[in-house]
C-alpha cells in the first residue's frame, strides 16, 4: 500500500502493511495514515485474482490480531476513518476527489480486516478488539469505546446521508459491503444465529433509529439500479508507473472493484447470473435481505422485518398507527416497475416473495394493478426454464404465483389479459393465448418436470394448489391449456392406478413418489370435477378432450380403481359427464366433423341436468410458512451473499452454514 503502486502478491511484503500490523503503536495523527491511504495497485478483475487479494489480507490481518491488543493500530485506523466522514458530505459538495478517494481506501482496509477478523475468531474477541483504549501504565478506565459500535452507526449515516454522485458511488458500495461483512459470522456456523452481535448492535443502541431510513433508502437503491459512473468521469492524473488502483477508484472505471467480481469457486454455477449492471443495487439488496432475515432478538422483534412489513405507498395519506414502528413511505408504482424487470435474479424474486408475503399495502397495490402480466410473464418464465435455474428460485417463483392465485380478482383478471407470440414457450407456437391459459400451462408442466425429475413433494403440492385456487375463476381456456388439464389429469391418474393395482404400495408408504400420488388422489378428482363444471360453463371445446377415446378409457379404468380405495361411495365421478355428452354424440351419428362436435357439447352443457352433478365447495388454499422459516430462509439468503456480492470472497472451506455442492 501507500504512494506506490503494487501488485496483490506484494502486499504482504508492503512496508505500510507491516507497520499497521507490527509491533508499533501508530497514533491517529500520525502522517503515516496519508500515506496508508493514498494507495494504488490494479484492481483484480477476476476470482482469481479476488482469491489473491483474501490470501494477502489474511497473512497481514493475522499479524494484526496477535499486535493489536498491545498496539491498538486498529482502532486508530477506524477513528481514522470516523473522522474523515464527518467531512464526507462536504467534500461531496465541493467536489474533493482525493480526500473521497482516500476516505474510501480506508473503509476498504476497514472491510477487509473486519472479514478476516470476523471468520479467524470469537464475537467476544472481535468485540474485544474493537473496545480497545490507549492507558498510561497504572492508570484505568471502565469506560472504553465501542468502537464497533460507531463504526456501523457511521456506516448507516454513509449509506443513507451522502448524495449518491459519481465520486461517491465507490465508497456507498464499500459502506453496503462492510455492513454484510459485519453480519457474515453466521456463514461460519452451521446453526441459525439467534443471539449475536448483530442483536445487539443493530436492533438496539444507537443504530435502532436508523432502522426505517437504511431500509428505505437500500428499497431505493434497488429501484434506482443506479449504474456505476463512466470511464473518465473523474479522472485524476494517473501516475507514471502505470499506478491501477489510483486511477481506477478515482475515475469509477467500471473494471474497478467495485463493478465486475462475479464469484466463481465452489458453490457457485459459472455463468449463471450476468454482469451487474448496477453493484450497488445488487450489494443493497443483499443486505436488505440479510436484514430483513434476522431473527428476533430475545426481548425485541427484528425492526429491520418491521419496517419491510409496515411501508406503505407515497400516495397514501392515511396516518401510521402509533403501534407501527420504523414506517416510511415509498413508491409503489417504481417500486412494482423495479421487480417486475429484476426478476432474472433469485435475491429480486427473493424481495418480491417478501413483500408479498409480509406487507400487506404492497399486496394489496399489485392484485389492484391493470398490468400485472408485466410481473407474471418473468415469474413464468423462471418456471418454464426449471433445468436452468436452482431449486430455491423456482419454489419463491411457485409460491408467488400460489400467493396470488389466493386472490379471486386476480384469477378472473389473468383470463381476460390476451398476450401474442410468446417466445420462450417451445412446445408450442403461441400466437395468441390469454394469461391464465398460460399460467396453467407453465404450472402443469412444472408439475411434469418434477414427477419425473425432482419429485418434490412441496413443489408438487403447491403446484396443485395455484390450480385449485385458480379452477373456479376458468374463462375462456385456450384449447392446448385444455387438452392439458384433461390428459395431465388423466395420466397421472394411470401412474396412480399402476401404484395401486400393480406395486401395490401400502397407503401408509411415506416416500416422496407415494406423497405425489396420494395427494392427487385426494385432490385430482375433485380439481377434475371442478374443472369439468367450469368448463361446461365456459368452454365447450374443452370437452372435446375430455371425450377423445384416447382419455375416456382411462378415466373409465381410474376412476373405477379409485371408487375402491375412497371412502365414500357418492363421489361424483367425471364419467357421468362423459356418459351423457358422449351419447348425444352417438345419436348425432358416426361422421362428425370437429364444428358439429363442439355445436353439440354447447348444446348439451346447456341440457345437462345440473342437480346430478354434486356440487364440490371451491377449493381454496393458502400458503402458510413452515415453522421457523429461518431455518430455510437464512441459508438461503447467504448463499445468495456468497455467489452474488460484489468484491466479497470468502474461502469456501470456512463456509458452515450451507453446504457448498448445493444450490
Amino acid at each position: 500500500m501507500g504512494s506506490n503502486s503494487s501488485r496483490i502478491g506484494d502486499l504482504p511484503k508492503n512496508e505500510y502493511l507491516k507497520k499497521l500490523s507490527g509491533t508499533e503503536s501508530v497514533s491517529e495523527n500520525d502522517p503515516f495514515w496519508n500515506q496508508l491511504l493514498s494507495f494504488s495497485f490494479p484492481a483484480p478483475t477476476s476470482s482469481t485474482e479476488l482469491k489473491l487479494l483474501e490470501e494477502a489480507t489474511v497473512s497481514v490481518c493475522r499479524s494484526l490480531v496477535v499486535n493489536n491488543p498491545r498496539t491498538g493500530n486498529l482502532g486508530a485506523l477506524i477513528k481514522v476513518f470516523l473522522s474523515r466522514t464527518k467531512e464526507l458530505k462536504l467534500s461531496a459538495e465541493c467536489q474533493n476527489h482525493i480526500f473521497i478517494w482516500q476516505t474510501h481506501n480506508a473503509l476498504f482496509i476497514i472491510c477487509c480486516l473486519l472479514k478476516v477478523f470476523i471468520c479467524e475468531m470469537s464475537e467476544e474477541e472481535l468485540q474485544l478488539h474493537f473496545t480497545y483504549e490507549e492507558k498510561s501504565p497504572g492508570s484505568y478506565s471502565s469506560d472504553a469505546e465501542d468502537l464497533l459500535e460507531e463504526l456501523l452507526c457511521c456506516l448507516m449515516q454513509l449509506i443513507t446521508d451522502i448524495p449518491l454522485l459519481d465520486i461517491t458511488y465507490e465508497i456507498s458500495v464499500e459502506a453496503v459491503s462492510t455492513m454484510v461483512v459485519f453480519l457474515s459470522c453466521q456463514l461460519f456456523h452451521k446453526e441459525v444465529l439467534r443471539q449475536s452481535i448483530s442483536h445487539k448492535y443493530l436492533m438496539r443502541g444507537r443504530c435502532l433509529p436508523y432502522t426505517s431510513k437504511l431500509v428505505k433508502t437500500l428499497l431505493y437503491n434497488f429501484i434506482r439500479q443506479e449504474k456505476p459512473p463512466p470511464p473518465g468521469a473523474h479522472v485524476l492524473p494517473q501516475q507514471s508507473d502505470g499506478g491501477g488502483l489510483l486511477y481506477g477508484l478515482a475515475s469509477g472505471v467500471a473494471t474497478g472493484l467495485w463493478t465486475v467480481f462475479t464469484l466463481g469457486g465452489v458453490g457457485s454455477k459459472a455463468a449463471a447470473t450476468p454482469e451487474l449492471s448496477s453493484p450497488l443495487a445488487n450489494q443493497s439488496l443483499l443486505l436488505l435481505l440479510v436484514l430483513a432475515n434476522l431473527t428476533d432478538a430475545a426481548d425485541t422483534p427484528n425492526p429491520y422485518r418491521q419496517a419491510i412489513m409496515s411501508f406503505k405507498n407515497t400516495q397514501d395519506s392515511s396516518p401510521f398507527p402509533s403501534s407501527i414502528p420504523h414506517a416510511f413511505q415509498i413508491n409503489f408504482n417504481s417500486l412494482y416497475t423495479a421487480l417486475c424487470e429484476q426478476q432474472t435474479s433469485d435475491q429480486a424474486t427473493l424481495l418480491l416473495y417478501t413483500l408479498l408475503h409480509q406487507n400487506s399495502n404492497v399486496r394489496t397495490y399489485m392484485l389492484a394493478r391493470t398490468d400485472m402480466e408485466n410481473l407474471v410473464l418473468p415469474i413464468l418464465e423462471i418456471l418454464y426454464h426449471v433445468e436452468e435455474r436452482n431449486s430455491h428460485h423456482v419454489y419463491m417463483a411457485l409460491i408467488i404465483l400460489l400467493i396470488l392465485t389466493e386472490d379471486d380478482g386476480f384469477n378472473r383478471s389473468i383470463h381476460e389479459v390476451i398476450l401474442k407470440n410468446i417466445t420462450w414457450y417451445s412446445e408450442r407456437v403461441l400466437t395468441e393465448i390469454s394469461l391464465g391459459s398460460l399460467l396453467i400451462l407453465v404450472v402443469i408442466r412444472t408439475i411434469q418436470y418434477n414427477m419425473t425429475r425432482t419429485r418434490d413433494k412441496y413443489l408438487h403440492t403447491n403446484c396443485l394448489a395455484a390450480l385449485a385456487n385458480m379452477s373456479a375463476q376458468f374463462r375462456s381456456l385456450h384449447q392446448y391449456a385444455a387438452q392439458r388439464i384433461i390428459s395431465y389429469t388423466c395420466r397421472h391418474l394411470r401412474r396412480y392406478v399402476y401404484v395401486l393395482d400393480k406395486l401395490y404400495f401400502p397407503h401408509y408408504h411415506c416416500s416422496t413418489l407415494q406423497h405425489c400420488f396420494s395427494t392427487l388422489s385426494d385432490n385430482g378428482e375433485e380439481l377434475l370435477s371442478l374443472t369439468c363444471s367450469h368448463i361446461l360453463r365456459s368452454y365447450a371445446s374443452s370437452l372435446f378432450s375430455l371425450l377423445s377415446k384416447k382419455h375416456n378409457k382411462v378415466l373409465e379404468q381410474a376412476t373405477q380403481s379409485l371408487r375402491g380405495s375412497l371412502s365414500s361411495n357418492d363421489v361424483p365421478l367425471p364419467d357421468y359427464v362423459i356418459t351423457f355428452f358422449s351419447s348425444r354424440l352417438l345419436q348425432a351419428g358416426a361422421e362428425l366433423s370437429v364444428e358439429r362436435v363442439l355445436e353439440i357439447i354447447k348444446q348439451g352443457a346447456v341440457a345437462l341436468p345440473k342437480d346430478r352433478l354434486k356440487k364440490f365447495p371451491e377449493l381454496k388454499f393458502k400458503y402458510v410458512e413452515e415453522e421457523q422459516p429461518e431455518e430455510f430462509f437464512i441459508p438461503y439468503v447467504w448463499s445468495l451473499v456468497y455467489n452474488s456480492a460484489v468484491g466479497l470472497y470468502w474461502n469456501p472451506q470456512d463456509i458452515q452454514l450451507f453446504t457448498m455442492d448445493s444450490d
